[in-house]
């Protein structure tokens, strides 16, 4: 009876010892794969060789000074050159609007006209009255013929003569009044037709047709001169001072003459195709803005800026001596600033610290921490540590950006396009007088250092300025006469100095027209010059130098005064 159980349990511990073995000789066979395992490696470990750190490749630059053109920009907003409040210079009912509100309109143009009638009954009247007065007239001129032979025969008395010659003297009064009442007539009546008084874009009309006009209501619309254009944008006083200090100490050159131009950028990040120059400075700082106003005009023949945008306004014309350009992949910021990778003369990477100044395109001026000949690290940065030798793969120097210049559109001097009168005087107070608003400086570039030349200019002797004059036109503006009473002060205070003065014929049109022009522009700075105080015999008018291929067409609205003597 107790034989099956007993076999059944001598079954059972059988087994168990079978699957205890089994699990014993698998854990001594995964610990002895992990052994051969750890002494495969650890024999491979001592087979590999020492050797020193992996000299890391590295593209590198060596930098070099050079004089490069930077422009300083500034926020502008542009306004019309001439813009016209159109109103009625008489009270009365308006009849029609005749133009089309926003086009383009001539001058002369009729624009509105009013109610003609009742100021055709007042000329009507004014005449009526006119022919009442001229009829007495001729009666009591008659009456005096026949008076004053009666009283020099005695037949009348002297008093009689005394009346008739009152009364011929009246009624000729009379006569000449009621001539001015005709004339006041007429000129109401032809009021009644509003004309425009220049060319430009008109703005919609203010008061409908119908409507009664009178002192209170007498605004109908306006039109805006586009061509040429103005710009205003301000300067900070800070900047300026800024910008003189740097100028001062040879950090900044400014443009020779003075001579800067203006290029806008649009809302879209385009650039207007033409170009301007500083025509206007404001002669104080706004009380309410501490700023300090530049104005400056350029072409734009068709119509693409209108008054009111706001843009942005380069102001190019300088450049920085010796300055060092990178990369801007080639700077790095670090916990203490911006910082570079430069190769010394061991071939190791250092860490440079350095002052990064102004972004010309996708490269950076470095102000402070870089000289000539360093070699600083544009490509390979991973890999570097200081002291850490690195092969050096020398690279070219990336170009600078080119600005192309605009050539000034034909059409811009038809519609008498933005002339850069007085553009010197006024854009000297860029460095040369404090003024105006958070101007942030833009690299940029010309196709050449505005003042490359400044060297060969100084030492070429006598000392030359220059008044540009608007297209087509001989008279000195404001701003030239401001120069010119500028120079006419240097001249005064140094009695041995003579002006010699010339104006440019331009090629193109009619060479007696513009060699007649030129002319006459020299001989406005010279009546100026004269007119400021400066005797006329210390002048000497030239004649006209012609325009000879690539120069500027600016240059023939030009006239130079030329100073010799001069200390």
């Amino acid at each position: 009876m107790n034989t099956v159980p007993r076999l059944w349990s001598t079954v059972a511990q059988r087994n168990h010892r079978q699957q205890g073995a089994a699990r014993s000789a698998g854990w001594y066979l995964a610990v002895a794969t992990v052994a051969a395992s750890t002494f495969v490696l650890g024999c491979s470990k001592q087979e590999a060789p020492a050797g020193g750190p992996r000299v890391a490749e590295v593209s590198a630059l060596t930098v070099k000074g050079q004089t490069v053109p930077v422009s300083f920009q500034f926020v502008g907003q542009t306004e019309s050159s001439q813009q016209v409040e159109i109103r009625a210079r008489v009270n009365g009912f308006l009849e029609k609007r005749v133009y089309t509100e926003g086009s383009f309109v001539k001058p002369g143009q009729v624009l509105f006209v009013m109610d003609k009638k009742p100021f055709e009954a007042d000329l009507q009247a004014a005449k009526g009255e006119l022919a009442q007065q001229q009829a007495r007239l001729t009666t009591a001129r008659a009456n005096l013929n026949r008076v004053k032979p009666l009283v020099a025969d005695n037949a009348l008395a002297a008093k009689d003569l005394d009346d008739a010659t009152g009364q011929e003297q009246a009624a000729a009064a009379a006569v000449e009044a009621a001539k001015a009442k005709v004339a006041e007539s007429t000129l109401n009546l032809g009021y009644t037709t509003i004309n425009s008084p220049l060319a430009g874009l008109s703005s919609f009309a203010k008061v409908q047709d119908g409507a009664y006009i009178n002192a209170t209501n007498n605004l109908l619309t306006y039109v805006a001169r586009l061509d040429p254009m103005r710009v205003n944008f301000s300067l900070s006083e800070n900047e300026s001072l800024r910008l003189r200090e740097e100028v001062k100490k040879g950090l900044l050159l400014a443009a020779p003459r003075d001579d800067y131009e203006v290029e806008l950028v649009l809302a879209d990040g385009s650039v207007f195709p033409a170009r301007g120059r500083i025509t206007f400075a404001d002669a104080a700082f706004s009380q309410d803005t501490g700023t300090f106003l530049l104005r400056a005009e350029l072409p734009n023949p068709q119509g693409t800026l209108r008054p009111g945008q706001f843009v942005r306004v380069n102001v190019i014309g300088f450049s920085r001596p010796a300055a060092i350009i990178v990369p801007q992949r080639a700077v790095q910021e670090g916990p203490r600033g911006a910082f570079v990778w430069t190769v010394d003369k061991d071939n190791k990477a250092q860490q440079r610290p350095v002052v990064a100044g102004d972004w010309m395109g996708d490269q950076w001026l470095v102000s402070e921490g870089l000289k000539d000949g360093d070699k600083v690290v544009v490509d390979g940065f991973l890999r570097l540590a200081p002291g850490a030798p690195v092969q050096a793969k020398d690279v070219p120097a990336e170009p600078l950006p080119q600005r192309k210049t605009a050539a000034q559109p034909a059409a811009a001097s038809a519609q008498g396009a933005a002339a850069p009168a007085g553009a010197a005087n006024a854009a000297a107070l860029v460095v040369g007088t404090p003024g105006g608003s958070g101007a942030q400086a833009a690299t940029g570039g010309a196709a050449a250092p505005a003042n490359a030349d400044a060297t060969q200019q100084a030492a070429a002797g006598p000392a030359a300025n220059a008044v540009y004059f608007e297209t087509n036109r001989s008279r000195v503006d404001a701003t030239g006469q401001a120069r010119l009473h500028d120079i006419a002060a240097a001249m005064k205070a140094q009695p041995a100095a003579q002006a010699t003065v010339h104006g440019y014929v331009d090629a193109s049109g009619s060479a007696k027209r513009n060699g007649e022009l030129a002319k006459q522009r020299a001989q406005a700075v010279r009546d100026a010059l004269v007119a400021a105080g400066v005797p006329a015999e210390r002048i000497v008018l030239e004649k006209p130098a012609n325009i000879v291929g690539g120069d500027s067409g600016a240059k023939a609205r030009r006239v130079d005064i030329v100073l010799a003597g001069a200390r």
